[in-house]
């Protein structure tokens, strides 16, 4: 028997609501900033930082879902070697 775990595909609805929440959160950060009382540069400062942690965050989210990608990669060529050997070997074999 296999443990080889199944591929999930996200549904489009699941795939607009992260699309829309993202889209919501970006605009209402965008105009709290905007409309804060407080100097441009201190406005300007806050956009930068929220810019910047939005665009790490996709870099984490991308770098985790490649180490997990080649975990599975790894399992699956693990599993196919052990498969084979299993197939190949003859426990009746004269050695």
């Amino acid at each position: 028997m296999s443990d080889t775990p199944v591929k999930q595909q996200n549904t489009a609805a699941f795939y607009g609501q992260a699309v829309a929440s993202f889209a919501v959160a970006m605009a209402a950060t965008a105009i709290g900033i905007y409309r804060m009382n407080a100097d441009a540069w201190v406005r300007a400062f806050l956009a930068v930082a929220v810019l910047y942690l939005v665009t790490s965050s996709f870099t984490l989210a991308k770098v985790i879902r490649d180490r997990q990608e080649a975990g599975t990669i790894v399992s699956r060529v693990d599993q196919a070697r052990l498969e084979k050997l299993l197939a190949e070997h003859d426990p009746f074999e004269k050695i």
